[in-house]
């Protein structure tokens, strides 16, 4: 991705399913609340993903500024809704990369980015072209164009999508996106067209390349979370992993927000977790103990440079 292609995709901006056309070379900004200038809040090794993510080292996680999906109960909503006071390049990011793998990451896990898209390409390109070995994770809250997501082929190797809601009125009401489902269920089918079945270092069990798709389990809503495993599992059978949380945070913000001012219970995951064994579901992961704790937020910056 040249800098010129860039700018072609920043001066009118349809990177995610919002289509907001915004210059954003020109200083306008979209739903994401960005620029065309990167903005990054964190850059570090984190050991809070999947066991084959994080791995023992922790994957080198980049949070990004700014969000296309913005949902309500978002744990990273000081980024999300922020702006940082410093922007980098695409040069600078590539440099980023390298420094995570100089400090063992087990890959560099690139979290909220489809706003960057294009950026990111040409910083992954540059890192490799520098001895970038490391696979690279894209984490998202699956709300994308499949366009975009076209121009990472071969640029990614492990996808880490969410899939949220399976009900319209549930994304409309929680991430004003009643399109969610479908947009975010075309996300996936990409995704796994790219990445194909999972494959895995047979040596230390870390992921190589593959789909993990993510779905956080909401206070009473049970009956959606059921729907979704069974459409990943209808869909996809055995082919990705499904990773299963019981991490809901109510934050400051949901305080007010009927049905997410408090934690899912014990027996709602239970139900959850019987219903993902009962239709077959095999390749997973769930979460044990008392995981919906602040301490799994990373502390944000104002910037990284």
């Amino acid at each position: 991705m040249t800098p010129s292609q860039i700018t072609a995709y920043m001066s009118d901006c349809t990177l995610c399913p919002r289509q907001c056309h915004a210059n954003r070379t020109a200083g306008q900004t979209g739903f994401c609340g960005q620029t065309s200038e990167i903005t990054v809040a964190r850059a570090a090794l984190h050991f809070w993903e999947e066991p084959c993510i994080s791995g023992s080292c922790g994957s080198g996680t980049v949070f990004f500024f700014g969000c296309g999906l913005r949902c309500s109960f978002c744990q990273n909503h000081t980024i999300a809704t922020g702006k940082a006071e410093k922007s980098i390049t695409p040069e600078r990011l590539a440099e980023i990369f390298l420094e995570l793998e100089d400090r063992q990451a087990a890959n560099i896990n690139l979290v909220t980015a489809g706003h960057f898209i294009p950026q990111i390409c040409r910083a992954i390109r540059l890192s490799r072209a520098k001895g970038l070995s490391i696979p690279v994770v894209y984490n998202t809250g699956s709300y994308e164009e499949v366009s975009s997501l076209r121009l990472l082929e071969g640029l990614v190797d492990i996808w880490l999508p969410d899939l949220k809601y399976y009900s319209e009125e549930l994304s409309g009401a929680y991430s004003h996106a009643p399109d969610y489902f479908p947009k975010a269920t075309a996300a996936i089918a990409e995704m796994f067209r790219q990445a194909g079945p999972p494959k895995f270092d047979e040596r230390t069990g870390m992921m190589k390349s593959g789909v993990i798709v993510r779905h956080l389990v909401l206070p009473g809503q049970v009956k959606d979370s059921k729907k979704i495993l069974r459409y990943l599992h209808s869909t996809y059978r055995n082919d990705i992993y499904v990773s299963i949380l019981n991490q809901y945070t109510p934050m400051e913000q949901t305080a007010q927000i009927p049905g997410l001012n408090r934690r899912i219970t014990d027996e709602e995951y239970d139900r959850v977790l019987d219903f993902a064994e009962k239709i077959g579901i095999e390749n997973g992961f769930i979460q044990e103990g008392c995981t919906a704790e602040e301490s799994f937020i990373p502390p944000f910056s104002t910037g990284v440079t």
